[in-house]
């Protein structure tokens, strides 16, 4: 493990090569680094977990829009030109404050993957897995409104999942207790198609698969969000780098997200950094 560091050290290792800034509430948004880093191998990335805050779908509005833009400053600080909110109760609650906020960073945010459930549901009938604060967004609705018309979507809160995950339980009997009164509710709802609506699920996917029969379709998104993001990075100008480089912080305890960084292709040799803020 690296030695910790602040923000204005952060700030200091900025160099005239871009890179792509990634953030989430905690340890999920690796889930998204992964795809991002397998799309552009070539693009030197910093990914900010706010361990120290996890889970944001826990939290009061304002306290998520405010550490979101804290990360978001410091980010930017340190050459970042294309923005990824790898989480989406901070996409849902903060990306429209933060893109008003700083007009010139393109920044691209995680929703669940309403629109690819609904197309591919052969029954019409779909389930939307999320947190707490995702459940009842807005924003959520709005997916629901726009991309799954006709078709019944039954959003299953789940409040403890995120942060168990956040706490290291990705297996065994304690995650099975947690996922079981989520999935038994989405059997009753008779779906057959189900989104991971937090960057955190991705993580305990065999467990929830497990549950819920192989027979049910699970939508994860990061591969959508990663061609997104390389699109839009690829529109941009030229970033050399001889030497890209991945760099991931944690605000809080590091020994969970050094776990799933080693389950991650490509990026099992990157050591996490603290952050001080």
């Amino acid at each position: 493990m690296n030695e910790r560091t602040d923000f204005a050290e952060l700030d200091a290792a900025a160099s005239s090569t871009d890179c792509i800034g990634v953030f989430d509430s905690g340890v999920g948004g690796l889930s998204v680094l992964r795809a991002l880093h397998q799309r552009l191998p070539d693009a030197s990335m910093i990914y900010i977990g706010d361990v120290a805050h996890a889970p944001y779908g826990e939290r009061a509005t304002h306290e998520i829009v405010a550490r979101c833009a804290l990360i978001v400053e410091h980010l930017a600080a340190a050459g970042a030109r294309v923005i990824v909110i790898a989480c989406n109760t901070a996409t849902v609650l903060a990306i429209e404050t933060l893109r008003a906020r700083w007009p010139t960073l393109v920044f691209v945010g995680v929703e669940p993957g309403v629109k690819p459930a609904a197309a591919r549901s052969r029954s019409r009938r779909i389930a939307v897995m999320t947190t707490a604060a995702t459940a009842t967004s807005d924003r959520l609705r709005h997916l629901i409104a726009r991309y799954a018309e006709g078709i019944h979507v039954h959003v299953q809160p789940c409040p403890a999942l995120a942060g168990a995950i956040e706490c290291g339980v990705l297996g065994g009997p304690a995650l099975r207790e947690i996922l079981q009164p989520y999935c038994d509710e989405i059997l009753a709802a008779k779906v057959d198609t189900v989104v991971l609506g937090c960057t955190h699920y991705p993580f305990v996917e065999e467990a929830i698969r497990d549950l819920l029969g192989s027979e049910l379709t699970l939508i994860d998104t990061a591969t959508a969000i990663a061609e997104r993001t390389g699109s839009l990075w690829e529109q941009g100008p030229p970033a050399f780098d001889a030497a890209p480089s991945v760099h991931v912080l944690s605000t809080g305890a590091l020994d969970t997200m050094q776990l799933l960084l080693a389950r991650c292709a490509g990026l099992d040799q990157v050591e996490v950094e603290s952050l001080a803020c």
